[in-house]
């Protein structure tokens, strides 16, 4: 075996090799876009009604205050139907999604659940420039 073919096959079961850690359990998978879609649908309904003001006008901060924590109550609940934290959520979905073969695969073998996944904004709140689908 010559040098070449050597190293050819070193850099190939390199790239294997890390290819396949950056695969998410497919289970992981399930559970965190149905976090996601689950989140993105409170998230939309909470400022479509009731969870804003109403008056167009920035809210207060002290309606900002009570907003976040109703906001993180409902996160809280949410994620406990899936045996997640809001900081493990946090930590690990940008990872998970980053899986996006994953992702894919799961949507398209789901796909009333694609096509909720689909209906949810590509940004939070107007953001450009964010990891996704939102939440």
């Amino acid at each position: 075996m010559t040098v070449m073919h050597w190293a050819i096959g070193f850099a190939l079961s390199v790239f294997l090799w890390t290819g396949s850690a950056f695969a998410a359990d497919p289970a992981d998978v399930e559970k965190f876009v149905k976090a996601r879609i689950e989140i993105g649908e409170m998230m939309t309904n909470y400022f479509s009604g009731g969870g804003s003001n109403g008056t167009g006008q920035p809210p207060s901060p002290e309606r900002m205050q009570d907003m976040r924590a109703d906001i993180n109550t409902k996160l809280g609940k949410v994620l406990a139907k899936y045996d997640l934290t809001v900081e493990e959520y946090r930590a690990r979905s940008k990872e998970v999604f980053a899986d996006e073969a994953g992702v894919k695969s799961f949507l398209e073998a789901n796909p009333d659940l694609k096509q909720r996944y689909d209906a949810l904004p590509l940004d939070r709140m107007g953001r450009s420039g964010g990891s996704g689908r939102g939440y």
